[in-house]
């Protein structure tokens, strides 16, 4: 079962890089950096179990925190071209 999961997850780890390498969109290619980010998180648990290292849970927790908060960064750098830049005001346009 545990193998089952294992090989299930390396083969979605595949396609998300197959997508991340071959996605038409930037938006493509972050989500499936961000998809494959998620199933390193499961990776890492898996190997925390594997070797009966709970503590590898912690470190799954912390590298899924980060994964989240860098694929937030770059979609707002890709949408507002800086990652300073909040978006338009209250009663501002776009154009200006």
């Amino acid at each position: 079962m545990v193998v089952g999961a294992s090989i299930a997850v390396l083969v979605t780890m595949a396609m998300a890089m197959a997508r991340a390498l071959l996605g038409p969109t930037v938006y493509d290619r972050v989500l499936a950096v961000n998809m494959f980010g998620t199933k390193t998180v499961l990776t890492i648990a898996l190997i925390g179990f594997f070797t009966g290292r709970p503590e590898f849970l912690d470190l799954a927790l912390a590298y899924g925190l980060l994964n989240f908060i860098g694929t937030i960064a770059v979609l707002k750098f890709f949408q507002f071209g800086s990652l300073g830049a909040s978006g338009p005001h209250p009663g501002e346009t776009e154009s200006g």
